[in-house]
């Protein structure tokens, strides 16, 4: 069964490729076709009241890992503001594509009004993507995986990610040392980017030197397991990078049973509440929040300037920050509203 997905999606995904209308494959950090989500209504104007009945359709990677929960409050949060109907669901786990897909195409049968995916894969959802066409439904490629012949897409600049930590660690560890990367799920575009702008900017100064990149595929555990590797093998690390939170926070208990908390660093990326309290507790390090509600509530607000006819650019960029214990008070707790926040640090103030 998984052969003849695998061989029936290929065939799809390259028929999608010589049939699309002259779009190149997307890169999305680098597209030139780009608006920063701060300058929607500066730009394209208030959105539209949507017409009665609209149905939104959104479909993750999974449920089980809380940024894609908190995606979905964003999507719900915005159509609650207007008053539209939105569906959310997700894969029983981050390596069914199959069952991802069948999810997506069923909203296209049940005559949903326009779709948002989060593919598991760059691969995995390009079918449905012929399939919407076909129907005259809208889709929006929210973040992560990106589908190469996506129209829209919503999400941050992945390769950042890696950048900014890679930063800190020039910055505040100036003698260098070896580093080690967490990746996620091999050949994900996000992953891929996180990885390469980490490594090619710590790299950068000669005082750094990586001396394992493995893949955690997104999992706790896994990434607990090849953090303890890592350590046995060099117990002069200073530090890790890992390509989302749920990775950083197993790769913190390998670092605390290993007695080296406080000369390892970890690092992570999406900003869940968990990595936010290990912040605060003095334990991760840092991550990259990429502000998932946000990002939810401007990829729904860009899917229904798609249905109302407006012409958006290929690509919405939504913001990041990198959270250490000197910022986190700026990010998160009482009387914090993120998107004042978020609009005067776009705004340069």
């Amino acid at each position: 069964m998984n052969r003849f997905f695998a061989a029936a999606l290929a065939a799809t995904l390259c028929a999608g490729i010589t049939t699309a209308q002259d779009l190149k494959p997307l890169n999305s950090d680098s597209e030139p076709d780009r608006m920063d989500w701060s300058d929607l209504d500066a730009k394209l104007g208030a959105l539209a009241k949507p017409p009665e009945g609209l149905k939104v359709g959104g479909v993750s990677k999974t449920l089980t890992n809380e940024y894609w929960r908190s995606l979905g409050e964003g999507y719900q949060k915005f159509a609650d503001k207007l008053g539209v109907t939105v569906a959310y669901q997700a894969a029983q786990s981050e390596g069914d594509q199959l069952g991802q897909l069948t999810i997506a195409e069923g909203m296209v049968t049940q005559g949903y009004n326009v779709l948002l995916v989060s593919p598991q894969t760059d691969a995995n959802l390009q079918p449905v993507m012929e399939q919407a066409k076909a129907a005259n439904v809208p889709v929006v490629n929210v973040n992560d995986a990106v589908i190469p012949q996506a129209e829209h897409y919503v999400g941050n600049v992945q390769r950042d990610n890696g950048v900014r930590v890679a930063k800190w660690f020039v910055e505040n560890r100036p003698n260098g040392g070896k580093v080690a990367i967490i990746e996620g799920q091999a050949g994900v575009y996000a992953a891929v980017q996180r990885t390469s702008g980490f490594k090619s900017t710590i790299e950068e100064g000669g005082k750094f030197t990586v001396v394992a990149s493995v893949p955690g595929n997104w999992d706790r555990q896994m990434s607990y397991d090849a953090a303890t590797t890592i350590l046995q093998q060099h117990p002069d690390l200073v530090g890790f990078y890992c390509n989302n939170d749920g990775m950083a926070l197993g790769v913190v208990e390998a670092v605390k049973a290993a007695g080296l908390q406080d000369k390892v660093v970890v690092f992570g990326t999406d900003g869940i509440s968990d990595a936010y309290k290990s912040i605060e507790a003095g334990e991760l390090t840092g991550t990259v929040d990429s502000f998932p509600v946000l990002t939810g509530e401007v990829a729904i607000e860009v899917a229904l300037r798609l249905v109302a006819g407006q012409k958006l650019p290929r690509v919405v960029a939504t913001p990041q920050a990198l959270i250490t214990k000197d910022n986190v008070k700026d990010f998160q707790g009482k009387g914090v509203d993120i998107r004042t926040v978020l609009l005067m640090k776009a705004a340069g103030k």
